[in-house]
């Protein structure tokens, strides 16, 4: 069970910081209201590396199913902790935004855009365009497994053998987790624009859920119609991440 705790918490803590941050900068009243896309970004790329710190030599902080996805289709994790670790992070992301919530909590009232409220809790597009917005998610989603996959290093060489392994021991240490961040604050000021850069269907689809779910005033819908792209996109983006960078053999 402790790869899934770990998975959760790390989750978790991922959508405390970063939904977070978002709410500061999006709600009425907050001290860092309108402070921009830059202090989102950076405050997204800090979520990442202290949920990786915090959880990464227990689980590997994938932290995300796309990740857990693209690393067990290279067998860098088994498939029968595949479903244990989708789950825990949905259910961490979703507990997450509910201490976001409670946290802001006067400041929901004060918000009259529903449009920034559903923004504290999850992604949506510049643009709306279907294949434009699912292709902005592959993209997004690729560059960060592709990324991670070259940050820990040559997978033959952390395979050995090449049997399944974990990279657990890789992750949650040294510098790994701060470039882990980086490359993710990369990822939203480079690509983030068109969609929000989801590249996480954890980090969407939990809290959504939950801003369906909480009593959260004047918050309107949900956009459960646009709910899916933030899901598929960074799965088939995760898959390709890191099946083309096994195919390359770096």
């Amino acid at each position: 069970m402790e790869p899934y705790l770990a998975e959760f918490i790390g989750t978790m803590v991922l959508i405390i910081l970063g939904d977070g941050v978002v709410a500061g900068v999006l709600l009425r009243e907050s001290k860092a209201e309108n402070a921009g896309w830059i202090v989102i970004t950076f405050g997204w790329g800090l979520a990442v590396a202290v949920a990786v710190y915090a959880v990464g030599r227990v689980s590997g902080a994938h932290i995300n199913p796309a990740v857990t996805l693209g690393f067990a289709s290279i067998g860098l994790l088994e498939w029968s902790l595949v479903p244990g670790y989708i789950i825990a992070q949905m259910l961490g992301a979703f507990v997450g935004a509910c201490i976001v919530y409670a946290h802001y909590l006067p400041h929901w009232g004060l918000t009259e855009d529903p449009g920034l409220k559903l923004a504290t809790f999850s992604t949506g597009p510049a643009v709306r365009n279907t294949p434009a917005n699912l292709v902005s998610e592959v993209i997004g989603t690729f560059v960060l497994v592709f990324g991670v996959l070259g940050i820990v290093g040559n997978i033959d060489a952390i395979a050995g053998t090449g049997e399944e392994i974990s990279l657990a021991p890789v992750f949650g240490t040294g510098l790994v987790p701060l470039l882990v961040g980086l490359l993710v604050l990369s990822i939203g000021l480079s690509l983030g624009g068109p969609t929000g850069y989801a590249i996480n269907p954890a980090r969407d689809l939990g809290p959504r859920i939950a801003h369906a779910v909480l009593p959260i005033p004047g918050k309107g819908d949900s956009d459960w119609g646009y709910s899916w792209i933030p899901v598929v996109g960074p799965i088939v983006g995760g898959i390709l991440g890191a099946v083309v960078w096994k195919a390359l053999g770096f």
